[in-house]
């Protein structure tokens, strides 16, 4: 049956498929590739859309924020659609798109606000209910009772996870009775492991024995950091399955699909489907969460997994709704639940 169904697909796609071969090209923020993370997720997606469709595929990297639309630009001399990937991306896409009316733009993590065009999608993701579940095993995990938390950059992404992470940690102690503090640091960029290291390393010295990066490649860092300190100490992952990357030290990761998001960009322009605007992903549409924990269940425990899924259940319902600004956080109370 699923074979049957792949066939009738790749022959939608081949009628819908334009006579001439397509192109797509990522052009990064200053982050680049590499950083096992939010880039390299996003490219995950649009080089397995663009195999399975036979596209040619390129990445064009910004070393600073002045590439950011010299690069768009020529990359829309040259390729059918092009990515803009990340925050500080918005304003140089919506400068250039307009210029190129006949090219598909895909913009993740940018959010437009009251600008729009015809010829740009944008995704954005509800990174704090992913966050809000790690939060909820860190309060679970800590010995410390102390975990941090190091952002790369403060942009709207990056705070929401944030804010995620706190409101989840808010949850476990009205439930469980228990009192955590939260460090919070920020490298203020998101390419140099060291400086995550750092902040990391200073965390811990100051008492958390649990910390969550969203800072792109800096996070390598502090999982490097966890990693050192051995049994007891933990770093959470960000954006994909970090997990691997030390198995046992890393405790879980918040994930956001950037992988599924560019991968339907990119079909959707094959299938004649592209629509303009902005796509919010979720809990409830699997664009964010947790990772497995393939290599900490035992650590987590069968009790807290089990309430983890029953509030995922609970966002979904929309009982529980995690706090997305700092406002919203500050404002922020448990519901009245009953854990499974």
């Amino acid at each position: 049956m699923k074979l049957k169904v792949l066939l009738v697909l790749s022959v939608i796609i081949m009628i819908a498929l334009p006579a001439v071969a397509m192109k797509v090209i990522m052009v990064t923020d200053v982050g680049g590739l590499g950083d096992k993370s939010f880039n390299d997720g996003t490219w995950e997606g649009i080089v397995k859309a663009a195999d399975f469709l036979g596209l040619e595929k390129e990445v064009v990297q910004s070393k600073e924020q002045a590439d950011y639309i010299p690069n768009l630009s020529n990359a829309a001399r040259e390729a059918d659609i092009i990515f803009a990937v990340g925050f500080m991306m918005t304003d140089a896409l919506y400068k250039v798109a307009p210029q190129f009316p006949d090219t598909y733009f895909v913009g993740i993590d940018i959010d437009p606000g009251d600008m729009f065009a015809d010829n740009v999608s944008t995704y954005l993701f509800k990174e704090q209910e992913g966050a809000f579940l790690a939060g909820y095993v860190a309060a679970a995990v800590t010995k410390a009772n102390m975990v941090g938390f190091i952002g790369g950059i403060p942009i709207p992404p990056v705070e929401r996870f944030r804010y995620g992470y706190e409101a989840g940690i808010r949850v476990y102690e009205e439930l469980h009775g228990k009192t955590i503090s939260v460090l919070q640091g920020y490298t203020m960029d998101f390419n140099d492991p060291k400086k995550g290291k750092d902040l990391a390393i200073a965390q811990f010295a100051e008492g958390a024995d649990i910390v969550f990066h969203a800072s792109g490649a800096c996070g390598n860092g502090v999982i490097e950091a966890a990693a050192e300190k051995g049994p007891g100490f933990f770093a959470i992952g960000v954006d994909v399955d970090q997990d691997y990357m030390a198995p046992g030290r890393v405790l879980t990761s918040s994930m956001k699909r950037i992988d599924m998001a560019s991968y339907q960009a990119v079909m959707s322009v094959a299938l004649g489907t592209f629509t303009p605007g902005v796509k919010v992903l979720g809990i409830i549409d699997e664009g964010v969460g947790i990772s497995p924990m393939k290599y900490t269940k035992d650590v987590v425990g069968p009790v807290v997994l089990s309430e983890v899924d029953f509030l995922k259940g609970q966002i979904k319902a929309g009982v529980i709704v995690v706090p997305d600004t700092q406002e919203k956080l500050d404002a922020f109370e448990v519901p009245a639940i009953t854990l499974p």
